[in-house]
């Protein structure tokens, strides 16, 4: 047994048939390297796919015309191909759409493009024959990582030139990234006892029109949105105690007036964290609430978990979804129909990443201006020293850290400005509409990936805060149930700035507790007894 995100037990074999892939499965293949679960396609699958397989090769007896079956693609939609050059179609579709530039994708993303693409397949609607989809199954299970670029999709047609890039190894052309060596696609598979074909009918374009690309990066980044929106949390709540704000607004007779779901849950969570908190506000003080940054966390924060929520739900139909075309269709009669329709316009999701964009954005928006509030003596009404500093003046303290995140903050309101509004048209204007999606999603791990700094630096500058706190109230004093834990993990690897030193490795020592989910577990632990 494998354990995955949030400690879930995951089987050895993921057995695919397109209708039962989850996110947990997704992030324990592409982040388990080189223990990841071993992939396979079910029998019950593999009967539907060949089926579809053996239905391609009864058309082209037929002579039936069929879009990319016996045509060329896109514009060239009304030139016939002559059976004797149907095998070529197919590998030259591949080959011309292999024109993908920029940056390659890290490891866990081509393996999670690889497995969904793979799951697609598997509903038997596509034509592929079993031993071509079982061979891409197999480069994923050997850790034969095809080498993709990032940028070269529109998200509409699918994700063609970067799948184009997937697929190459399978006809023996390409790079691939195996066992540490970037190295030919055909070194790769001799190495590992894999050997390339020669694609059937259909093959070429089932291989690389769809929507996987965006799929993959859609799931990675909800998952990573999910913990980082508690993280946000999370570090609100050790800002408020650093502040000596109340938890007065988290009242539940608040949020029952306004009973937004998950504004309701954040709620909740806030004042779980801060359960029997020495560090907030007596309630019959005079400063009777807080200011928006701490007051409006369950708002805010709350609004941007039905972003994640949305996203998610968007995620977990497309991961079981069928994205190519044509699809082929049996009826109990064994009549073969092709419908050409455009289940691969990644419109559903580029909208869904384009909001998860901007409200992820929103909690480091709001994430700065708690920093700012923490540095600055007159908006903590002088509760905490300038900039967190003694001797200020001759330290610079934590100033510099608000400017790196109100720089990271600031990029992000540019990234967020939409992508599916936009639209180009291309294949002399047959396919006219585009949803942008793959850009949506490069600017969406972008802003999560910015978001994600901002955050590590709250945490330090609150732990810093606390500690100052501590001076004045007594170092006895204890912090929230859910608090204390991560102040104690920070300084674990993060100590108290006694005076201006380098704080570069501290904030990446932090950022490393964030993204390793540490922070969450802490509290997630905390909060269980």
């Amino acid at each position: 047994m494998l354990i995955g995100k949030r400690g879930c037990m995951k089987t050895d074999i993921i057995s695919l048939d397109g209708t039962r892939l989850t996110f947990d499965q997704v992030y324990a293949v592409a982040n388990g390297k080189p223990n990841a679960p071993r992939v396979e396609i079910s029998v019950d699958a593999g009967r539907l796919v060949t089926r579809a397989a053996n239905a391609v090769q009864t058309l082209l007896e037929r002579g039936t015309i069929a879009y990319g079956i016996t045509t060329g693609f896109g514009a060239f939609k009304d030139r016939i191909i002559p059976p004797d050059q149907v095998e070529q179609l197919q590998r030259n579709i591949v080959l011309s759409h292999a024109v993908g530039v920029g940056n390659t994708f890290d490891i866990p993303t081509t393996r999670a493009i690889m497995l969904i693409r793979a799951n697609t397949l598997s509903r038997g609607h596509s034509g592929i024959r079993l031993s071509t989809l079982e061979l891409l199954v197999g480069m994923l299970n050997a850790g034969i990582h095809p080498i993709i670029p990032e940028k070269g999709s529109l998200g509409a047609s699918g994700d063609l030139a970067p799948l184009a890039h997937m697929s190459l190894p399978i006809i023996g052309e390409g790079e691939v990234e195996y066992q540490g060596e970037i190295i030919s696609g055909q070194e790769a598979f001799k190495r590992a006892g894999l050997t390339p074909i020669t694609l059937a009918a259909k093959e070429g374009l089932a291989l690389t029109n769809g929507t996987s690309v965006m799929t993959a990066l859609g799931v990675l980044q909800t998952l990573r949105a999910e913990r980082y929106s508690q993280t946000a949390d999370i570090a609100g709540c050790l800002s408020l105690e650093a502040l000596n704000g109340t938890d007065l607004a988290f009242d539940e007779r608040i949020h029952n007036l306004r009973p937004y779901p998950r504004q309701k849950e954040c709620a909740e969570y806030l004042r779980n964290l801060l359960k029997d908190s020495q560090f907030t506000r007596e309630h019959g003080s005079l400063n009777v609430q807080d200011a928006y940054t701490l007051r409006c966390m369950p708002q805010v924060h709350g609004a941007v978990r039905d972003a994640i929520a949305y996203s998610r739900w968007v995620f977990e139909i497309e991961l079981n979804a069928v994205t190519d075309n044509p699809l082929i269709f049996i009826d109990d009669k064994e009549e073969i129909t092709v419908l050409s329709g455009g289940n691969f316009h990644g419109e559903p999701l580029a909208i869904a990443m384009d909001y998860l964009a901007f409200s992820v954005a929103e909690l480091g928006n709001i994430s700065e201006r708690r920093i700012m509030r923490l540095t600055d003596e007159c908006s903590n009404t002088h509760v905490l020293p300038a900039f967190l500093t003694r001797e200020g003046g001759l330290n610079s303290g934590f100033m510099i850290l608000q400017y790196t995140a109100a720089a990271l903050a600031t990029e992000n309101k540019v990234l967020s400005h939409p992508a599916s509004v936009d639209t180009i048209p291309t294949s002399a204007n047959v396919e006219d509409h585009v949803s942008m999606g793959a850009t949506a999603a490069l600017k969406l791990r972008s802003v999560i990936d910015n978001v994600e700094r901002i955050l590590s630096i709250e945490l330090m500058s609150a732990a810093q805060g606390v500690d100052f706190r501590k001076q004045v109230i007594g170092a006895d004093k204890q912090l929230g149930h859910g608090t204390r834990g991560v102040y104690e993990l920070i300084r674990e690897h993060v100590p108290f700035i006694e005076a201006d030193t380098l704080m570069s490795g501290f904030i990446e020592n932090t950022r490393q507790l964030v993204v390793s989910g540490a922070i969450v577990r802490n509290v997630d632990g905390a909060l269980a007894h």
